[in-house]
């Protein structure tokens, strides 16, 4: 037995996390106080992005800051009693999105990116889940030719420097892929690579219970227990405690929470995003997920309707849902695509991790032996959970890296 480790976290990162160690001999308990997958990963696109090789930077443009410092938009708002305490990372997020630590920041997401289809195919093929793996890409829709001029640069870039795929549709071909579009944009960037996930809560389930059957040890409990136990771990379940050698600290936008007390402030932040499903009028349909940059909102089919999902949210960590990006967005949408009645009574929200720099933090925890980080992935914990699962534990299990783990090493934080 290669050992015993406690994973805390069960959404897509823990849950990758969790079924590489154990296909590779370790005794593996996943803790979460919620089910798996009830977290961040619930509410997404259900896109698993090979295109996203360019992380989200902080704006550059002064036009843009002062769009966003309005509060008015769909794709950014804010709380202002929330800024003082956001005021240090995201002056850090500034400070890293200037254009040569941003090439950076660019090569080191873009080569976890480039693994994420080969990782997600392979679990989706023990899982039994490839039926949820929807080869039907996904499209940006534009109204404004400069801002599709902009785009069609930056898609050539990313085809030149990182082998990404993307073509290009006029309004007439556009309408013609999505018939049902009620206003006409000028053209379209679709990128084929991309999978759509039409429920991606059971696709983390269906990881889950592959782990399961492999001997992993599924268990509810807070992570915030956790303690020292000798040179190990010691955290308490519902049913008692859980004791394990070593320890990875998966919980997302949470992991500063029990990272903090261990002497480790990783300077992460929260963008709370939101999303609602609708139903369609008559015998329209949507064909594939599309974002409207005009507006900044995604709508993606799903089994449960057509998803609308926001932008980013800043506020306190306790702070109260405020989905006002959702009532900004709906009558857009509405005048966008035939959207009928919200199948929910109120919205779904969640936190995506951010760090400063737009690369996730995995590999040893800084100052604690035999423990270890899985958290930071912003907007691709989805896309990237199996691929960092596989990354970190071959670092745990002594292997040979199938990527060069330097760029999201913990120890840049510390």
């Amino acid at each position: 037995m290669a050992g015993s480790v406690l994973v805390l976290g069960a959404g897509m990162v823990g849950v990758s996390v969790a079924l590489h160690l154990r296909r590779r001999g370790f005794d593996v308990a996943l803790l979460d106080r919620d089910g798996p997958g009830e977290g961040a990963s619930f509410g997404n696109g259900g896109l698993i992005q090979r295109e996203a090789v360019y992380p989200a930077p902080f704006p550059r443009a002064l036009a843009e800051i002062r769009r966003i410092a309005g509060n008015r938009s769909v794709d950014a708002v804010y709380h202002a009693g929330a800024l003082p305490g956001l005021a240090a990372p995201l002056a850090r997020y500034w400070w890293q999105s200037e254009p040569g630590r941003y090439r950076r920041a660019v090569a080191g997401h873009a080569a976890l990116i480039a693994t994420c289809l080969d990782e997600h195919r392979a679990l989706a093929r023990e899982a039994g889940a490839e039926p949820l793996l929807r080869p039907i890409g996904w499209m940006k829709l534009y109204g404004d030719p400069a801002k599709m001029a902009a785009a069609l640069a930056q898609a050539e870039a990313a085809r030149r420097d990182h082998g990404v795929a993307f073509e290009v549709l006029d309004g007439t071909a556009l309408a013609a892929a999505e018939p049902h579009l009620l206003v006409p944009r000028i053209g379209a960037i679709r990128f084929p690579d991309p999978v759509s996930v039409p429920d991606p809560h059971a696709l983390t389930l269906a990881y889950a219970r592959l782990f399961a059957a492999g001997g992993g040890q599924m268990r509810r409990g807070d992570a915030r227990t956790l303690a020292r136990r000798g040179s190990g771990w010691r955290a308490m379940g519902q049913d008692g405690p859980i004791e394990a050698g070593q320890l990875v600290v998966a919980l997302g936008a949470f992991a500063a929470q029990v990272t903090k007390p261990l002497g480790y402030a990783p300077p992460l932040f929260g963008k709370r995003g939101y999303h609602r499903h609708y139903g369609l009028r008559g015998n329209a349909v949507l064909n594939r997920p599309i974002l409207d940059t005009d507006s900044g909102f995604l709508l993606a089919p799903m089994r449960a309707g057509v998803r609308l999902t926001t932008g980013a949210e800043f506020a306190r960590p306790d702070a109260a849902p405020t989905p006002v990006q959702l009532a900004r967005a709906e009558p857009v949408a509405r005048g966008l695509l035939p959207l009928a009645e919200a199948v929910e009574d109120t919205p779904w929200m969640g936190v995506r991790p951010c760090t400063p720099d737009m690369l996730p933090v995995i590999g040893k925890l800084p100052g604690q032996p035999n423990a270890w980080c899985a958290f930071g992935h912003a907007h691709q914990g989805f896309t990237l959970g199996p691929s960092t699962g596989r990354l970190l534990a071959e670092m745990m299990a002594g292997e040979a890296p199938f990527l060069d783990p330097v760029p999201y090493d913990p120890a840049r934080f510390a």
